[in-house]
């Protein structure tokens, strides 16, 4: 082993080193983006108990170089990395991991996350890495970090070239080791290692249950049973912690938010009597399950500071049985129509495209009948074939195809085939550009004015746009807004002055006011000015919220 040196200066990237000298431990994980805050990685580090002085935390994202994250943990000079290994990132840890592995294979390499929980025989990163941790490795990882730094220097071998790990002498822990559940009570909380610039900058995460009573085949939770709860009384405290310390933006991250009623409707009163304006609160809700107590406290929170992410997934009562999801379909849009009628909530609803048994037909049934709820956001999805779901059992019957490479999205199946399946999920990605963006309050449902089907329609425009632009991404906002001004007078045959002021006064929505010179010959200059309205501090849903304020 390497004489220890003194700490390094953080580098880009790296976040919240908590060891004052070289630590012995490296916990790191690879973001979708800089404002999350891994979640995952402050649970590992405040279970440590006595290895925690031993330890840091180096975050970085996907967008950085592999080389360069290789750099930066390697800096710390460790003994242990301690890698979370998730859908989004797989690819690039691999990479990191396999160079680890070159330059300094003394390091021991322990992975862990949902990822690498299941089907590990078949995973690259899993036969590069020293062990695996399978399941939630709240405790498991410190009881395995402190059985490897008792062991004795680990030997290394020169097998043809080849540096080759030696067995300890004092017996090290297995390569596949299984976490079996924690209960919550067992575990210290992680809140106090959000810092200050997480507060200021990022998404903080928290949790008041883990797991989920359902079994919908194509989810992880569904594997997750039973569900656990914290003990409100010490979660609420934390959260008031953090609310003392200037936490304005809480996301949820429990499967079903609102399974035990009392539980959700003391967490919703909780914050509703300590709400400050800008404040904004995210939950994963159960659609169908939506009683009066918790509908009476829902209402009374202001417009735009909450978000209910439900998951629909599908309306066909044929394909939720064959995936095993329990769906009252008459109740959950009851309850969608009274957040729409009642309450400020910004609403995102989930559907999923691919599932097997599903048509494309239904899905825009589905489709149309989640339109006319009218939620701010319907997150198109598609199907995905996450290790260890038991939407396998389907893929000889249904001919489920998928891609190989994260995210295992499907490429084709018994009723959509490949060239369909590229269409959906165009139509998928322009959906969020468009639909769900907030840019398009007015504009978008134009595309199916006169009672016309909003799946059929936006199918259409979807096909027109990418034969213009031929790409799904990097489409600057102002070039959009006058491709769908165009089609809409050209190909739908609407008033050029009517669409024009929707798309100016959607334009303005998001806070600007300089007028694209495309509207510039259709629109007098004295058309008025749109306020942005009050804002979240979310800028999607600040748009959504921004409806109809002049």
């Amino acid at each position: 082993m390497a004489v220890r040196a003194p700490a390094p200066t953080l580098q880009a990237g790296e976040f919240n080193c908590y060891a004052e000298l070289m630590p012995d431990i490296v916990l790191t994980t690879l973001n979708a983006k800089y404002i999350h805050a891994a979640f995952g990685l402050r649970y590992l580090m405040a279970n440590l108990g006595s290895l925690k002085p031993r330890a840091c935390i180096a975050e970085f994202d996907i967008n950085q170089r592999p080389i360069d994250i290789v750099e930066a943990l390697l800096a710390h000079n460790p003994r242990i990395i301690g890698f979370g290994i998730y859908i989004w990132n797989v690819s690039q840890a691999t990479e990191v991991v396999a160079a680890i592995k070159r330059i300094r294979p003394d390091v021991i390499v322990i992975l862990g996350g949902p990822e690498v929980s299941y089907e590990t025989e078949s995973q690259k990163i899993v036969e590069l890495a020293d062990h695996v941790i399978t399941g939630e490795a709240d405790l498991k990882f410190a009881e395995v970090c402190g059985q490897l730094l008792e062991c004795k220097s680990p030997t290394w071998l020169n097998s043809g070239g080849i540096l080759q790990h030696a067995e300890s002498e004092t017996g090290a822990p297995p390569k596949i080791i299984s976490a079996p559940l924690p209960e919550f009570s067992q575990l210290a909380l992680p809140y106090d290692l959000y810092d200050e610039q997480d507060v200021a900058n990022r998404i903080i995460y928290v949790e008041a249950s883990r797991g989920c009573p359902f079994t919908c085949e194509f989810c992880l939770s569904s594997l997750d049973i039973p569900v656990r709860q914290l003990p409100l009384p010490l979660f609420l405290g934390e959260m008031q912690k953090l609310i003392n310390r200037g936490v304005r933006h809480f996301k949820f991250v429990d499967r079903t938010f609102n399974l035990n009623l009392n539980t959700s409707w003391a967490i919703l009163e909780f914050f509703l009597e300590r709400h400050r304006e800008g404040n904004f609160y995210h939950f994963e809700m159960i659609p169908d399950r939506l009683p009066e107590a918790l509908r009476e406290t829902i209402a009374r929170f202001p417009p735009g500071s909450v978000q209910f992410e439900v998951g629909v997934q599908t309306f066909n009562p044929e394909v939720g049985q064959l995936i095993n999801r329990k769906q009252d379909n008459a109740k959950l849009e009851e309850n969608l129509r009274w957040l729409h009628e009642h309450t400020g909530v910004h609403v995102h609803a989930d559907l999923i495209v691919g599932l097997p048994g599903e048509t494309v037909e239904s899905f825009g049934a589905g489709f149309d009948r989640l339109v006319r709820l009218q939620p701010q956001e319907i997150q198109v999805g598609i199907l995905k074939r996450l290790r260890g779901t038991p939407i396998i059992r389907h893929d000889a019957e249904w001919q489920m195809v998928y891609n190989s490479h994260p995210p295992y999205e499907i490429l084709q199946n018994k009723l959509v085939d490949f060239a369909m399946m590229q269409k959906m999920k165009r139509f998928a990605r322009y959906w969020d550009l468009v639909g769900n963006s907030g840019n398009f309050i007015e504009t978008a449902p134009l595309l199916w004015s006169g009672g016309a089907s909003p799946f059929q329609e936006f199918m259409r425009w979807s096909q027109w746009l990418h034969a213009q632009v031929r790409r799904t991404d990097s489409i600057a906002l102002a070039r959009l807004m006058e491709l769908l001004m165009n089609y809409l007078i050209a190909e739908r045959r609407l008033n050029r002055e009517v669409v024009a002021g929707a798309v100016w006064r959607d334009y303005q929505r998001g806070g600007r006011h300089d007028m694209p010179g495309f509207l510039r010959d259709i629109l007098p200059c004295e058309e008025g000015k749109l306020s942005a309205g009050k804002r979240s501090g979310m800028k999607r849903q600040s748009r959504h919220a921004a409806v109809g304020a002049k």
